[in-house]
């Protein structure tokens, strides 16, 4: 505490209560092509129909990376998802007339700006919208009349300088003309009742109706681009054409003295105007998966960061060449949190390959084209599951399903208990496997780092392996340890943060200790550890390293182990044989 000068009563309090906190264990991320959705930005879903609602169906070009994100889905719910599209790809726009509103000048030049309306992301898929938009004088005829209570009014506090009612809002409704977003041509996807063009427009509520506002932040299929932002004139004087304004008092928005406006009237729409959308590029719905390459690697690189993205478990979905295994291989053990799940390339044209050939090139993956790692998981194939969005069979890498597990695994036992076997390893949405192997195939592909996948007649599909893609015999060659030391770590490095500027002093360390050592006992009690020893002390903290201004902790761990092999012997003895006897 500060030194006292004069008679006085000070209080202070000190926090002792840092614990060793949580960490998330379960969030999975991965890059995928999509027919629609926010593009080269990280998006969080949490549900199979918000990831349809955020990315679009399926299709043939896709297939097998959309359903790696659903597939995870099934197990998990915390996805992290990025859109990759190619550097090219455009928003459809519209080919009609644009809407015009009002727009602040300095005084001296009337300012005629022109707001544009576009699809919400870029990709083909866009060019199937149209936009109507009605004014004022709206009747019955107009196709889209009963989708709304009335024509479009004025706003209540805006008038023109006359005193007399100009009509500043209008509807807008956005179709599916060709029916690619819902199947049914001419749908309606959304509606806009009586949304102002005017910046100051508010509800009863207080809240905007500035159709830029409205739309920009409610549609999942349009937005205004090109629009000024919504700001503050100082008055509610509002709607005039070519009439200046003297403003009153001080703005922090508006120069002082004469403002301008413009403003096209809705009278404009009386007769309803139709805008269709052209020019969306990016990713089709047949055919190829984009226009040109796609650098999926691109799209990982968001996740790099692992203090501003929290990433446990990355999947790879149909990834199968070195150059970008090696980039994302990379990427996870930078990171140090996260693992990342592979499957060998064994894909549906390879069915005809023999159960040696495909075991050959299930080894010659995991040894030539991803390499010893303790943060990558392999699995053997693809499984064969039902597309209910278009009626057809699809085959699908499993890796998300080996994350997938993981995950559940997270959810009702901890982190390091091992995702494999009969009790946690369920494999689900599985009619079939590019590879089934047999116990002799089985020998060949584990001890190269490749988890078998196969059929158990009463069983279904069932992760048989636990094994990191590492090569050399250690404890990190299985997953729970991998993952448990990940959960250690991230875990006692966030709370080790609380000790940094501190003194370097025995009371510093025995707080370290104290914090630390409970975390690593309820781990031990709950069967993640078999023993463990923390050295926090003038051993390893020297009077060299203090005078570095370091900190050592050596944390010592002996993490439990799964058992991959049962040996059982059953013994036959004649009857007057003693059990006591054959035991010893």
């Amino acid at each position: 505490m500060a030194f006292q000068v004069s008679p006085s009563v000070t209080v202070t309090e000190k926090d002792l209560t840092t614990i060793v906190p949580s960490v998330a264990t379960t969030i999975a991320g991965f890059v995928g092509s999509f027919s629609w959705g926010p593009a080269d930005e990280i998006i969080i879903v949490d549900s199979p129909k918000n990831y349809r609602a955020l990315f679009g169906d399926p299709y043939n070009w896709n297939a097998e990376e959309w359903f790696t994100g659903a597939n995870f889905l099934s197990y998990g719910r915390n996805l992290l998802v990025v859109r990759r599209t190619t550097d090219t790809a455009k928003n459809a726009g519209m080919s009609g007339p644009d809407v015009s509103e009002y727009v602040p000048n300095d005084g001296t030049n009337i300012i005629s700006k022109t707001p544009s309306v576009i699809a919400r992301f870029p990709g083909e898929l866009g060019n199937s919208l149209n936009v109507h938009l009605g004014g004022n004088s709206v009747t019955g005829s107009w196709d889209y009349w009963n989708y709304f209570r009335r024509s479009p009014r004025s706003t209540d506090n805006l008038v023109n300088m006359a005193g007399t009612t100009t009509y500043d809002q209008i509807h807008v409704v956005v179709v599916d003309q060709d029916g690619l977003f819902t199947g049914t041509p001419g749908e309606v996807l959304e509606k806009y009742e009586s949304v102002s063009l005017h910046p100051l427009a508010k509800n009863l509520n207080g809240s905007s109706n500035f159709w830029k506002n409205v739309i920009n932040n409610t549609s999942r299929y349009i937005k205004v681009t090109g629009s000024i932002d919504n700001y503050d004139m100082g008055t509610t004087s509002g709607f005039m054409s070519q009439i200046s304004l003297g403003l009153t008092g001080p703005n922090p928005d508006l120069d002082q003295g004469q403002h301008v406006f413009t403003w096209l009237d809705t009278n404009t729409y009386s007769t309803p105007t139709k805008t269709e959308f052209v020019g969306g590029t990016g990713q089709g719905f047949t055919g190829n998966k984009v226009s040109g390459e796609l650098d999926t690697g691109k799209g990982y690189d968001l996740f790099a960061d692992p203090e501003s993205v929290d990433v446990n478990l990355l999947l790879g979905a149909d990834i199968h060449d070195a150059t970008s295994i090696s980039r994302l291989r990379t990427l996870v053990e930078t990171r140090k949190d996260c693992v990342l799940f592979l499957s060998s390339p064994i894909t549906k044209g390879e069915l005809y390959l023999s159960d040696s050939e495909k075991a050959d090139k299930c080894v010659n993956f995991a040894n030539n084209d991803v390499g010893s790692s303790s943060y990558v998981v392999i699995d053997s194939g693809y499984k064969r599951q039902f597309d209910d969005y278009n009626q057809t069979f699809r085959w699908i890498p499993l890796n998300a399903d080996v994350a997938g597990v993981c995950a559940r695994t997270d959810y009702t036992f901890d982190p390091w208990f091992s995702p494999a076997g009969l009790n946690r390893g369920q494999i689900r949405n599985a009619t079939g496997l590019s590879f089934n192997p047999g116990l002799s195939y089985r020998d060949r592909i584990y001890p190269e780092g490749v988890n078998p996948v196969v059929e158990i007649v009463g069983e279904g599909t069932i992760l048989l392996g636990d094994k990191t893609a590492q090569n050399k015999p250690s404890a990190f060659d299985r997953i729970n340890v991998r993952r448990l030391f990940i959960v250690l770590e991230k875990a006692i490095a966030a709370a080790s943060k609380y000790s940094l500027f501190e003194f370097n002093d025995a009371f510093t360390r025995q707080q370290f200790r104290s914090l630390v050592e409970p975390f690593l006992r309820d781990v031990k009690a709950r069967r993640g550890i078999f023993d463990w020893k923390v050295v926090c002390d003038e051993t390893n903290n020297t009077p060299e390293m203090i005078d570095r201004n370091e900190f050592a902790a050596d944390i010592y761990i002996k993490p439990t182990r799964t058992i991959n092999f049962i040996q059982l012997n059953f013994v036959a003895t004649r009857t007057g044989v003693s059990f006591d006897e054959v035991g010893a």
